[in-house]
């Protein structure tokens, strides 16, 4: 038995765990454990979002047992204290696991550089911190909320963010736009609230061109941010912070730390040769300098690639490319072949400044292009959902899309609220009777018609007959040349008597009469068509010439003359559909996939040409009844959250993430 231990649920973690998974799936002696002191991955690069009110906390952390249920990969919840690299051992208070290959992946920790006072400081490097500084934030508005002293206020409402990279320019964006909802909520005005991005640096996003540094500068300003840059925190106090050794004081009670980060506690402790702030030094294939089976992978790696000069980025793309790597290398270590040397292409990064405006380079070395505004925050949500396709599929995606656009709060998102459902569905109670009982009452008009006849086909066009106008003036040509004759024949009855003649003409209009009693019919048969022609829904000719194909393909005899069993198996199913999915949806059951079926037998009789236009009421009605439409008034209100609550314990659906929380 080999025994691969991931230790670290991070980003680099979870990516290497799940390749690794994939290479051993039918590999019985290979044990595969993640070890991590949280139950859950936490998504870092979204913190803000949470520190700041824009989503809920649940949002940014994933289980990670339902990461890899079904997988081999056993979750372990514990702290490792140390690392015999000698013993190939880790140990923590509880007890020691053996491994035959360790992947490090523990990510980083925030760095203060000696600065007194960083217990006063806010760190932002963790799901506890993301929440611990929302509420913090919230604290201090309640506080000033309270207070009738102006300085005292003012010091409250005195937030300084301590960075201007990433993290820092993310952060103060983010609070650049809930302080004017927490102004309205809290009766505060926003004259009285103080922003500040404080730097070494001269500019903030330095490893940006001048271009987009200047479009950052320019929104943070706008959001209310004022920017100290070339200036160094020198102290942090709970009431203020100093910066240039005293040159400036900032009378805060809140500072926000984003300046920096080094290598995390048991990698600053592990007997490895490290380089860079705690990073551990690798070869070309991610294994520790001196130890063969010990890889490593995302932020822990110091690695220069060969034709570089610096070593590779601490970012999610380095985490993404280290994780494929390793595990191809391990799997290698066991089952032989040949090693990948770790050879990375970054491809930009995304700084998001705010909910609806952003940053970006892209591409790739020797073209890049630079994004803002709308763009740039396109390709950072498409980033991330390019990453949790890799995690946790559907379920993950499911939830960012109703975290970021369809449940935002107060409509911060890059659409604004357009996309937001937060609307009531009771509203929706009326138009779910109304379109169930139309659906309902269609299907039992026609139910008796099956009954009587199952072959009465009346939901598909009739078989092809010779056109109506047309049989009509074949009548009238077949039956002239009979009056004619007629009307000679009585001609010349005249010349042989009068009696005879009287006889022949009464003979000749009762034929007229009865000839012309047929043409009429024809005629206002015609006519009738004609008018529910014009009536109904037009089709494309496109459309139309697929539905006469597969008609005469698969519900018109080869004679064209009359239906097959199919079509009658088909009419009957769709007068079955309209009668239970226009019930589930009056009495509110499954309503999303009632009025899906709904649209789409809207679609099929529309498709054939024979729907009316009051078919758009149904199509229409459909769509707006699919969100929820039955959890008011409805047994949705009862079967949903049970369905929810069993799809994630059956093992095909919770292998491949096919469910919602």
């Amino acid at each position: 038995m080999k025994k691969i231990v991931v230790l670290g649920g991070g980003y680099a973690g979870v990516l290497t765990a799940k390749k690794l998974a994939k290479k051993f799936k039918k590999n019985k002696d290979v044990q595969i454990t993640l070890i991590d002191k949280q139950s859950y991955h936490t998504m870092l690069t979204e913190l803000h979002e949470v520190a700041a009110g824009r989503v809920d906390e649940e949002s940014i952390r994933m289980d990670l047992k339902r990461i890899f249920a079904g997988r081999n990969v056993e979750v372990v919840l514990d702290e490792i204290k140390t690392i015999d690299f000698d013993q190939k051992v880790l140990v923590s208070d509880q007890q020691s696991y053996e491994y035959d290959y360790l992947v490090i992946g523990t990510g980083c920790k925030p760095t203060f550089f000696g600065i007194p006072g960083a217990e006063h400081a806010h760190q932002l490097w963790s799901y506890t911190d993301a929440v611990n500084l929302r509420e913090h934030i919230l604290n201090m508005f309640r506080q000033a909320a309270l207070t009738a002293d102006k300085q005292k206020r003012r010091e409250l409402l005195t937030f300084v963010t301590v960075g201007a990279g990433f993290t820092g320019v993310e952060m103060a964006g983010e609070l650049g736009e809930w302080k004017d909802e927490l102004c309205r909520s809290f009766h505060i005005d926003r004259d009285e609230v103080s922003l500040y991005i404080v730097d070494f640096a001269p500019k903030v996003l330095p490893m940006y061109p001048d271009k987009l540094i200047k479009k950052a500068e320019k929104r943070l300003i706008k959001l209310g941010n004022e920017l100290v840059m070339n200036s160094a925190v020198s102290e942090i106090h709970e009431d203020k912070v100093v910066l240039n050794k005293g040159e400036k004081v900032i009378q805060t009670h809140t500072v926000i730390w984003a300046a920096g980060i080094e290598g995390s506690d048991i990698v600053d402790q592990a007997s490895v040769e490290k380089a860079g702030r705690g990073r551990i030094v690798t070869n070309g294939h991610l294994q520790a300098k001196d130890y063969e089976d010990v890889y490593v992978v995302g932020d822990n790696i110091f690695y220069i690639p060969e034709g570089e000069e610096r070593p590779v980025p601490q970012m999610v793309e380095n985490a993404e490319h280290s994780a494929p790597v390793v595990a191809h290398n391990i799997a290698v270590d066991i089952n032989g072949g040949t090693h990948k040397t770790y050879k990375p292409t970054f491809h930009g990064s995304m700084v998001c400044i705010g909910s609806r405006y952003g940053v970006a380079q892209v591409g790739m070395p020797g073209m890049w292009f630079n994004l803002s505004g709308f763009f740039a925050m396109a390709s950072k949500h498409l980033i991330n959902i390019i990453y949790f396709i890799q995690v946790l599929g559907f379920n993950k995606i499911w939830s960012y899309l109703m975290h970021e656009f369809f449940h935002t709060k107060n409509n911060r998102s890059m659409v604004g609220g357009l996309l937001s459902n937060s609307a009531p569905v009771f509203w929706k109670f009326p138009l779910r009777i109304f379109i169930g009982f139309m659906w309902l009452q269609q299907g039992l008009t026609k139910l008796p018609k099956i009954v009587h006849d199952f072959n009465n086909v009346f939901l598909l066009p009739a078989p092809p007959k010779a056109d109506t106008i047309g049989g009509a003036s074949e009548a009238v040509s077949q039956v002239v040349p009979e009056v004619v004759e007629t009307v000679t024949a009585a001609s010349g009855a005249i010349a042989e008597g009068a009696s005879s003649a009287a006889a022949a003409v009464s003979q000749t209009v009762s034929d007229v009469v009865s000839n012309s009693g047929d043409i009429f019919t024809m005629l206002a048969d015609a006519i009738h068509d004609f008018m529910n022609w014009i009536t109904v829904l037009p089709v494309p000719g496109f459309v139309e010439n697929m539905v006469n194909w597969s008609m005469d393909a698969f519900f018109y005899t080869p004679d064209g003359t009359q239906f097959t069993q199919l079509a009658s198996l088909v009419q009957g199913g769709m007068i079955c559909g309209e009668i239970i999915f226009g019930g589930m949806l009056i009495i509110g059951l499954f309503t999303p996939v009632a009025a899906i079926a709904t649209i789409a037998m809207g679609c099929m009789i529309w498709a054939s040409g024979m729907a009316p236009t009051e078919m758009l009421w149904y199509l229409v009605g459909g769509f707006a009844l699919i969100g929820n439409s039955g959890m008011v008034l409805g047994l949705d209100y009862y079967v949903w959250p049970w369905i929810r609550k069993m799809l994630p314990k059956i093992p095909l659906l919770k292998k491949w993430y096919l469910y919602v929380d």
